[in-house]
């Protein structure tokens, strides 16, 4: 008998103009639009693996070798329900002779290589790479933008990762949301030497998560209002312009200042949300010095800041400014684990903490050895792929390996 499975992997997306808040909560429709890079699936990515066969008893779905509960009329069971529909529409009743798999149950099993709910985009890239997984399963003739607005409607930046590089979702007017979608602003190879360092603060699960939180913020912020009205339409057009331009310099001020105004709506949400501690400020405090150095010296900043919702750090940079970066960093926090040089940046003798020449090094005070987990160097990265059998993660059962 046939075995109809397809696996594939997504990526994680880190904003640089943030989503915060829905105007629609059931279909996941933003208050704004938002702007991110997609970083490397050779470093963060979710794995995918979807089997579609007539044994199974009902729709299942494992998480990191966990089973997970598919709610009835939750964001998952919405997302396999209108991939299904897709099936049934565009290819069954169209080619009569086409497997019935949209009225085959699936089995679900994907695996994350990154700490789950710890800041880092998980439920993105989980989303994206389910949605793409059982797009291929059902050879949906669909493109990416197509399938942004399924993905949309399981977590609203997954949309985002189903794209490389540098990647817009519109926010939309539409009350259905079919015009709140993802689409590429440039190709990861357009920019490809924008590096990003990710300190990890935490990998512990936050105490108020984004839904929660966001919606908390639509209803009580007088500043999210303004900032939806009047300030991230022109950042939108403008960090498009800069990254079409190659501009790094204007890339980065209006990321940090879009990571600043999303803390200041967090901080101005009654009660107020707190989603940066001293360790995120103090790096903060480390980015700006560095900069205020390089715009001495040559009139332009070297590296932007991006905080999510959580206390982890983003530093975006050319790859030219990341050796100076990681020194800094390791400089004030202090590493318990080497760090894993994936690009070949230090040679042999590894990291030594030091500061640019003219850097005010009492912006910061030296913290204890595990305040910064971990650092992970990535880059801009490309989008989901179709991965090889061998890659699957079903056994034979169409039960996840781990669990055989």
């Amino acid at each position: 008998m046939a075995i109809y499975q397809a696996t594939t992997s997504a990526p994680v997306n880190i904003a640089c103009i943030k989503y915060w808040g829905k105007r629609d909560t059931k279909l996941i429709l933003p208050t704004n639009s938002s702007l991110s890079v997609t970083l490397d699936q050779d470093h963060l990515r979710s794995t995918t693996t979807s089997r579609a066969d007539p044994s199974f008893k009902k729709d299942t779905l494992w998480l990191n070798g966990q089973e997970e509960v598919i709610k009835d009329g939750g964001r998952m069971a919405t997302c396999i329900a209108e991939l299904k529909r897709l099936r049934k529409e565009l290819v069954e009743d169209k080619d009569p002779d086409a497997p019935k798999l949209s009225t085959f149950p699936v089995h679900i099993s994907s695996f994350n290589n990154f700490p789950t709910a710890a800041g880092l985009a998980s439920s993105a890239s989980g989303f994206a790479a389910l949605v793409s997984s059982i797009a291929t399963l059902y050879a949906l003739p669909c493109d990416a933008s197509a399938l942004s607005l399924i993905a949309r409607q399981g977590s609203g930046s997954a949309c985002r990762s189903l794209f490389g590089g540098y990647v817009a979702w519109e926010q939309g007017t539409s009350p259905t949301g079919k015009d709140s979608y993802a689409i590429q602003i440039a190709p990861q190879s357009h920019w490809p030497d924008i590096h990003a360092l990710i300190c990890v603060v935490s990998d512990d699960k936050k105490g108020t998560s984004s839904t929660s939180g966001m919606q908390r913020t639509v209803e009580t912020s007088p500043l999210l209002q303004h900032r939806i009205k009047h300030v991230v339409p022109q950042r939108i057009a403008d960090i498009s312009k800069a990254i079409l331009e190659r501009d790094f310099d204007t890339f980065a001020k209006i990321t940090m200042a879009d990571s600043n105004q999303f803390h200041a709506v967090a901080l101005d949400t009654e009660p107020p949300i707190f989603y940066m501690n001293d360790v995120s400020k103090a790096i903060i405090a480390l980015v700006v010095e560095y900069n205020r150095v390089a715009v001495l010296k040559t009139g332009k900043v070297k590296a932007a800041y991006t905080y999510d919702a959580g206390p982890n750090a983003v530093i975006y940079a050319p790859k030219e400014n990341v050796k100076e970066i990681v020194q800094m960093i390791v400089k004030y926090f202090p590493q318990k684990d080497a760090f894993k040089d994936v690009f070949g940046i230090f040679g042999v003798q590894g990291v030594q903490g030091a500061v640019v020449d003219g850097f005010n090094e009492a912006v910061a005070k030296p913290f204890d050895v595990g305040a910064v987990k971990g650092l992970i160097h990535t880059k801009v990265g490309d989008g989901p792929r179709v991965l090889g059998d061998e890659e699957a993660l079903l056994g034979p059962d169409g039960i996840p390996k781990t669990l055989a």
